[in-house]
């Protein structure tokens, strides 16, 4: 069956998670870049609008950062319990997940919205740029709760064997925000608030057919009532577990309000700007990465909590091997059309002056990630908790914001923010993989299915 991951080839099982994973993941990201393609070649404002909405990154990060601690620390114990036969505990762990999120959503929802000001000043806002990201601001953080839940909750249609019903997921959202997108920003002139509340409209569409898909009667395993509790001991293993995924978005909002307020003090508005455009382009080609170890995770998990070792090590040599090549890959396109690719996201000639280079700086040795990437997706799929949040806190926190607080302030001016990032692919991409196959990879035996 396809839902029995301990059957078939391992890179079939991969694949067939993988490539619907990353479909779905990049309509995901089209509910963001969209909206900054839009906003960048807005008339009159592109550039300020750019800046104000990428001044808002951190708090939609912080959002992501709660959604991965449950949902990144649920999907795989889900997949271990289901590998091992456990329905009943893998049913009590995704109603859990379920009615974490909804909790956490609506804190956050209340705590941001109360402080939204400060926040922003503190990541590195002037009057003008604050203007934008408070219009953008204000309407987007009402939609949290339907973000939290889709995103958090769509992890669990994959890990029962549904990737494609996950792609659906957000395919519906994404291309009703494409839709919107237009019509609000420029139709109905409503700016970047038009944008937010685009983005709003199908984040709910997307919450309501998760829903509908895991309470209904396809669900090999679904969410109902009975299940919707809070449990203590299993919301520990779930926090303990979602903590390397929490701590990767928590400090990537550290990182990003490090970035911004080092860049407005030494820079200005334009390269805040530039730095938005700079992690746009990241956020696309890093995507199918993202969805191979996505993929593989669930596959991961539960060949492990089904004891079939060899095909847990067959499938960390492969996802490594297919994740390094394609970075290789993205790295020398990068080199090749660093003009074109800002161009996409901005019409500004100052930012178009000034981007290459600093595009260039950023990407250096880009398939150092890879092994970052395979090294927590192992950590975290087989349940080694402290070791993945160990390696999360290595590198964003330890290397990339001491760095990007420091090099500038040694002399290398803006360019040392931009350096920060492949110095620390580097040292911490190599250090969580080499740990990762001197001590859990050799550790799972022989290696036979």
């Amino acid at each position: 069956m396809h839902t029995d991951f301990s059957q078939g080839r391992v890179w079939k099982r991969i694949v067939y998670q993988a490539v619907p994973l990353t479909l779905a993941q990049l309509v995901q990201l089209l509910y963001n870049i969209v909206d900054r393609i839009y906003i960048g070649h807005m008339p009159g404002a592109g550039s300020a609008a750019l800046t104000g909405v990428g001044l808002t990154f951190p708090v939609v990060t912080l959002i992501a950062a709660f959604t991965a601690l449950f949902a990144s620390g649920g999907t795989p114990l889900f997949s271990i319990a289901r590998g091992a036969g456990e329905e009943t505990r893998a049913r009590r762990i995704m109603g859990s997940v379920c009615l974490l999120l909804l909790c956490a959503s609506l804190v956050i929802t209340v705590l941001c919205y109360a402080f939204r000001r400060p926040m922003m000043f503190l990541f590195g806002a002037s009057e003008s740029s604050y203007a934008y990201a408070d219009a953008y601001l204000r309407i987007y953080l009402l939609g949290t709760p339907f973000a939290m839940l889709s995103t958090g909750l769509n992890g669990f249609i994959s890990a029962q064997g549904f990737p494609r019903i996950g792609m659906l997921t957000t395919v519906i959202g994404a291309a009703l925000n494409l839709l919107l997108d237009p019509l609000f920003i420029f139709a109905l002139d409503m700016g970047v608030s038009g944008a937010a509340l685009a983005t709003v409209i199908s984040q709910g569409v997307s919450c309501l057919w998760v829903l509908r898909f895991l309470c209904g009667r396809r669900a090999i395993l679904p969410l109902s009532a009975g299940y919707l509790r809070i449990s203590a001991s299993l919301t520990r293993q779930i926090c303990a577990l979602g903590a390397s995924g929490f701590i990767m978005q928590g400090t990537n909002c550290l990182v990003q309000i490090a970035c911004n307020s080092t860049l407005h003090l030494y820079g200005g508005d334009l390269y805040v700007g530039l730095m938005t455009v700079i992690n746009s382009v990241r956020s696309v080609l890093e995507l199918p990465v993202f969805g191979l170890n996505n993929g593989a995770q669930p596959v991961l998990g539960f060949n492990y909590g089904a004891k079939k070792y060899g095909r847990v090590k067959e499938g960390i040599r492969f996802t490594a091997v297919c994740g390094t090549s394609y970075n290789i890959l993205a790295w020398l396109l990068v080199l090749a059309f660093p003009h074109f690719l800002l161009s996409i996201f901005s019409s500004d000639p100052q930012l178009l002056a000034v981007g290459p280079g600093a595009l260039h700086l950023y990407f250096f040795g880009f398939f150092f990630m890879s092994f970052q990437f395979i090294g927590q997706t192992t950590f975290q799929a087989l349940g080694f908790a402290r070791q993945a949040i160990f390696f999360s806190l290595l590198r964003k926190a330890v290397i990339v914001v001491p760095l990007t607080l420091l090099l500038p302030r040694l002399g290398f001016g803006v360019s040392g923010v931009f350096l920060a990032e492949p110095i620390s692919n580097a040292i911490g991409g190599l250090a969580c993989f080499v740990t990762m196959m001197l001590t859990v990879y050799r550790k799972l035996g022989a290696d036979r299915a």
